[in-house]
């Protein structure tokens, strides 16, 4: 597949972009693309999507807190799909299935997330939206520091039992089965914007 790769030189990008090459895929500008990636900040994914939108190009977004009700709006208009997922990590998708059954029996609970001092949204989307699944909106606990690169405990608490679920991302390579699965997938998708890497296991 042809891929336009937006935020290449970042982070995830300069661990993404040789893996997608090492699974087929070929990077190439927006113009001859078939499917954009977006890893990049907030304010930009609304010009990225509309700019591949206006080419009928289809986008997988890992960026987060951004307008997600825009995003939709932009790719429903153009009758394309876009998959955004706030953590593309296996392994945190199962954490927050796993917190969301937890939660119904369990309903005292707070998340711990911790992520390296230059992320710039706090909490994060995978706070925000394991918190959402889990219902009645429990506290969440931010942490930035050198270092790191993505954690998160969720704390559950009963009398006299305390249940942690934690999942650690160690490297960034965690995210790239999540993306190549989102890809695999994308075509299958309806127009606008679909949230949640769980909705494509």
């Amino acid at each position: 597949m042809r891929v336009a790769l937006n935020g290449r030189g970042g982070k995830v990008g300069r661990v993404l972009a040789p893996a997608l090459e090492r699974s087929g895929h070929e990077l190439v500008p927006l113009d001859g693309a078939e499917v954009m990636v977006d890893f990049t900040v907030p304010d930009a994914v609304d010009g990225n999507v509309q700019a591949a939108a206006a080419r009928g190009v289809p986008s997988v977004v890992g960026t987060t807190s951004f307008d997600h009700e825009r995003v939709d709006a932009i790719a429903r208009e153009a009758g394309v799909a876009c998959f955004h997922a706030p953590n593309f990590a296996l392994g945190a998708v199962l954490m927050m299935r796993f917190a969301a059954e937890a939660a119904g029996y369990l309903p005292r609970a707070e998340i711990i997330e911790l992520h390296n001092e230059a992320k710039r949204d706090a909490p994060s989307g995978t706070a925000r939206a394991t918190a959402a699944v889990m219902g009645g909106e429990p506290a969440i606990h931010s942490v930035r520091l050198p270092g790191l690169v993505a954690h998160q405990e969720v704390l559950l608490a009963g009398d006299g039992e305390l249940l942690t679920i934690r999942h650690d991302t160690l490297s960034r390579d965690a995210f790239v089965p999540g993306v190549l699965l989102a890809l695999e997938k994308l075509a299958t998708l309806p127009p606008g914007l679909t949230v949640g890497l769980e909705r494509l296991l």
